[in-house]
């Protein structure tokens, strides 16, 4: 009886053993694919912290760019929209068209514009340059474009674009205009609520750090909903659900392209990112909820633009995936929410 005991116990050892080196083994699995599929994002070249502008002669000039790090230079500069753009001209000149109004005439001379060009082939840059010029008759510094050498994605452009603005407040906002741009009232209105909550408490109101985003949650119900297609609603209800699980809970829409930041919501985002693909909205609201920023989703007035970049089941796909590997690279730590020393 006595070495019956010894035995049975020194198999549930044995057995406890073998469990917790299947643990080790699958965690230790996981995390070398997460770290396989892991995004480095890329070094800008010299080229790319440098912009184009027009001149007071008319001619292109090339300066540095500031960065959003440092005090802010010209605090004339309440609003900076950032555009990411590849081969967009046959489209951003209508979202030019109506920013430019609408910045004219409730921020005059408070206001820039950043195209960041993410390696077009089309010559976006020299478009948009020229536009600003012939159509708009804009001041030197009004529209500044950054020409990428190399494509790196949208969400590599919106970072370049964030990391390099003047103005007190940055907005980025597609190039195709499908967000109504005067919607940025809104979206401002609601950035100086949060920052005069704490305005008893704090010697500068944008010091504490708040994101507000367009939302198009509320038009589910609406014909630039329903009458798409059958396969893009599919898919867009199963990202949504995906979103759900892996990602963000709180927020009804992460992938509108209309999101407004202050600077202190920049620098303790955006150098942190690491995806530069499609899915960059949802790693900018995890990182602002990991570190507690206050997010707020407005109702936006939005419709339907022909001419999306997207290749829709392809990069859903690319979309899950990436939306899984930042998941379990932040749990794993492959991913820093911060800087190490």
């Amino acid at each position: 009886m006595l070495s019956v005991v010894p035995q049975f116990i020194q198999q549930n050892l044995n057995l406890t053993n073998m469990f917790f080196t299947s643990i080790i083994i699958v965690l230790a699995t996981i995390y070398f694919v997460v770290l396989l599929f892991s995004h480095n994002p890329r070094e800008p070249f010299s080229e790319e912290l440098e912009y184009l502008t027009i001149d007071e002669k008319g001619k292109h000039v090339r300066k540095p760019l500031s960065n959003t790090s440092d005090e802010q230079k010209n605090k004339d500069i309440l609003l900076s929209v950032v555009v990411p753009s590849y081969n967009e001209t046959k489209r951003i000149g209508k979202m030019l068209e109506d920013a430019i109004n609408y910045l004219n005439e409730h921020l005059p001379n408070k206001w820039e514009i950043i195209i960041v060009d993410d390696g077009s082939s089309d010559d976006t840059s020299n478009f948009c340059l020229k536009l600003s010029q012939e159509k708009f008759n804009l001041k030197p510094e009004q529209l500044k474009v950054i020409k990428f050498i190399q494509n790196r994605g949208k969400g590599g452009a919106v970072k370049q674009g964030l990391l390099h603005v003047e103005g007190t407040y940055a907005l980025f906002a597609d190039a195709d205009g499908a967000s109504q741009f005067a919607s940025v009232s809104k979206l401002i209105n609601e950035m100086e609520k949060i920052e005069k909550i704490e305005k008893h408490t704090r010697t500068n109101l944008s010091e504490k750090p708040a994101v507000v985003i367009g939302s198009r949650a509320h038009m589910v119900s609406t014909d630039a909903v329903v009458k798409r297609s059958f396969i893009r609603n599919l898919l867009m209800y199963g990202f949504h659900g995906f979103v759900y699980v892996f990602g963000v809970k709180s927020i009804r829409d992460t992938q509108c392209g209309f999101k407004l930041f202050n600077r202190v919501a920049i620098n303790e985002i955006i150098p942190f990112m690491h995806t530069e693909g499609w899915i960059f909205d949802v790693e900018i609201l995890m990182l602002a909820m990991k570190k507690k920023i206050p997010i707020i989703e407005v109702p936006i007035t939005w419709h339907e633009v022909d001419g999306s970049k997207m290749a829709l089941a392809r990069d859903s796909i690319n979309m899950a995936k990436d939306l899984i590997v930042i998941r379990l690279a932040y749990l794993f730590g492959i991913y820093k929410d911060k800087n190490v020393i």
